[in-house]
């Protein structure tokens, strides 16, 4: 019997522990190999259902809101030179007129008894002139006497000319063509200057006043396109562009005075109604996206792409820069091209790299697109 101490009981030992992760490794192996049967059993995962939409290229633009007010393109009270009777009205309340159309005329005989005798006297003192003319060409007159006939001839023309001129001021003509409001006055009225006959507006086109903050000035432009509705008129839409900015920023609103012009061919605006303004700024060209293919992450934007090879679909994860959000869409500033697939409803179940299957394509317009503020 071998002593406790013998030098043969270390490598006894040795042995036992080494059969023993034999024995372990083996067991080891064996289980994932069963693993590896069980799960080569398995149904391979279908792919996951999406579905998609194209990435389409659309103008778009930055939209300010504002109310503003209508003026007519020309307005004027029609009123007189000088007090008198007026003798006949020539217009009806809500007649449209053309330039130069007689609206009403005012008693004039004293007038015309004047350019009569002014007529008279001018014809009298041409006659004088010619005659003093043709004895001066035979020596028999002086030059003074030429030159008094002549002095007589002027002032007799110009006499004849200022009365003619405050006849004509007898007859109140419409300035330019229009609409014609309602009439303050009746025929045989006695009426003074300041005293407001009717109004006359040009309504073919109307001007439209609306404030704008200070902060949009580098991107207000002339010509500029928008759009404005009223509650009079719902179903209407009307267009119209800038026509001019004012000079100077209000400066307890800070806000400057936009004037646009909107076409009125039906007639239908009115000088004072409300109207809700929507400027389009920025107009350029972009691509769009639904807004359900954003994955957001932290503070971050992902869509998941669709690529198709050899008959299978996988998706990519790409990280997306957006600008302006839309009614229901979204533009995409980055990462994406024209024509490129996303995922608008399932991104949630599928991981980049997985495959997919989809079911239903949605193609988005190429209309233009007016952005949220």
């Amino acid at each position: 019997m071998l002593p406790l101490t013998s030098p043969w009981m270390f490598p006894l030992t040795l042995l036992r522990k080494f059969v023993a992760i034999f024995f372990i490794v083996v067991a080891m192996a064996v289980g994932f190999n069963v693993q590896a049967a069980k799960e080569s059993g398995k149904p391979k995962r279908p792919p996951s259902v999406v579905k998609v939409a194209n990435v389409v290229a659309a103008s778009i633009s930055d939209p300010i809101e504002a109310l503003g007010s209508l003026k007519a393109n020309e307005s004027v009270d029609i009123t007189v030179h000088f007090a008198e009777f007026i003798r006949k009205i020539q217009f009806v309340e809500g007649q449209r007129v053309a330039q130069n159309d007689v609206l009403l005329v005012l008693e004039d005989a004293e007038e015309q008894a004047l350019l009569q005798e002014a007529n008279f006297t001018l014809q009298e003192a041409k006659r004088q002139l010619a005659r003093i003319k043709a004895i001066a060409g035979r020596g028999d007159a002086s030059q003074s006497v030429l030159d008094e006939r002549q002095r007589e001839f002027n002032v007799a023309k110009a006499r004849f000319a200022g009365i003619e001129s405050r006849l004509q001021d007898h007859t109140v003509s419409a300035p330019f063509a229009g609409l014609i409001g309602l009439r303050n006055i009746s025929r045989g009225a006695y009426v003074a200057p300041g005293d407001v006959i009717t109004t006359l507006i040009d309504d073919s086109a109307m001007k439209l006043d609306f404030s704008v903050p200070a902060i949009f000035l580098s991107t207000l432009k002339t010509g500029m396109l928008l759009t404005a509705t009223t509650r009079a008129f719902p179903s209407e839409v009307f267009k119209g562009s800038v026509a001019t900015l004012d000079n100077r920023v209000d400066p307890i609103s800070r806000t400057v005075i936009v004037r646009a012009v909107l076409p009125n061919p039906k007639g239908i605006l009115k000088p004072g109604l409300l109207m809700e303004v929507l400027l389009h700024a920025n107009e350029r060209r972009a691509l769009l996206i639904p807004e359900e293919a954003l994955v957001p992450k932290a503070r971050k934007h992902f869509v998941m792409v669709v690529e198709t090879n050899d008959g299978v679909s996988r998706v990519k994860q790409r990280q997306v820069s957006v600008g302006t959000r839309l009614n229901g869409k979204v533009e995409v500033l980055s990462e994406l091209a024209e024509g490129e697939v996303v995922v608008i409803h399932g991104a949630d179940k599928v991981r980049d790299n997985s495959e997919v299957k989809v079911v239903q394509a949605i193609h988005q317009s190429h209309q233009s697109q007016e952005g949220d503020k």
